[in-house]
């Protein structure tokens, strides 16, 4: 029976399954782990746990043992190498104009590969700029695309909400935004007000989006006749957290109608 632990290797990153082996882990803790680009530092996200696969189909990678001091004074100097080698393809990116905008460089841990994550509008031929980089660094280079939410989630920053955006903060999967979402919760329109740091729309609309969908389906929808204490009116207004509607009655005077409190005796198609 082996016993399995959840790895991360950034703070809102995916969660790699590990044989914990003998280790004895609790979250947190900082461990050096094998992967397929050779030794990585990660942080436990989830404790170890007995994991029976009878056929043996899985094929986990090992923790390879408890960071130590030594192993956080090499992910400093990582870190400076990174930041070097950031600063070297920016000037490359500008001496070969190239159209790409480079934001995060990344070194394995046991520094054998760089890997440049970029934007761009399309394709672009950095062969050049990868002749320069590996001849400056002399290790292995890749180069890697990625979306423009993907740049958002790695380089963080703070939503109009005032805190740290959710993609950086505990978003694993990006799942699709639509500006139905926007449209369900009665949210303005306008591109600034929706919009994240990333220029797409935000993924907190997913939050809350099937909650206002079940709140509204308990509700007559905008244009229904209905009858409530005061006569029959027309469902002009649903107020979603509120639990009712605004309803215009016949002397043209706007009431609201409560459907917690008093439920409307009936309700029916124009």
């Amino acid at each position: 029976m082996t016993k399995v632990a959840g790895i991360r290797f950034k703070p809102a990153g995916k969660i790699y399954d590990f044989d914990s082996g003998a280790f004895v882990l609790k979250i947190g803790d900082s461990v050096i782990v094998e992967t397929e680009q050779g030794l990585g530092l990660g942080t436990v996200t989830v404790p170890p746990e007995h994991y029976e696969d009878p056929e043996n189909k899985k094929v986990l990678k090992q923790i390879f043992r408890i960071a130590t001091a030594e192993d956080f004074r090499k992910r400093e100097e990582n870190k400076q190498l990174e930041q070097e080698a950031h600063n070297f393809c920016l000037d490359c990116i500008r001496d070969l104009d190239l159209k790409m905008n480079l934001f995060s460089v990344e070194s394995t841990f046991d520094t054998t590969k760089l890997t440049f994550f970029y934007t761009a509008d399309g394709r672009v031929d950095f062969r050049e700029l990868v002749k320069l980089l590996v001849k400056e660094f002399r290790i292995r280079i890749e180069m890697r695309q990625v979306g423009i939410r993907n740049q958002s989630k790695q380089c963080g920053g703070i939503g109009r909400c005032g805190r740290e955006i959710c993609c950086s903060l505990f978003i694993n999967n990006f799942d699709p935004v639509s500006i139905k979402m926007a449209k369900e919760q009665g949210l303005s329109l306008n591109p600034t007000k929706i919009s994240g740091l990333c220029g797409r729309l935000m993924c907190c609309l997913t939050f809350e989006n099937n909650t206002y969908i079940n709140l509204k389906s308990a509700l007559p929808k905008p244009g229904k006749l209905i009858e409530t204490p005061k006569g029959a009116g027309r469902v002009i207004r649903q107020n979603v957290l509120r639990g009712s509607v605004s309803v215009l009655l016949g002397d043209q005077t706007e009431i609201e109608v409560s459907f917690t409190q008093s439920p409307c005796k009936k309700s029916y198609d124009k």
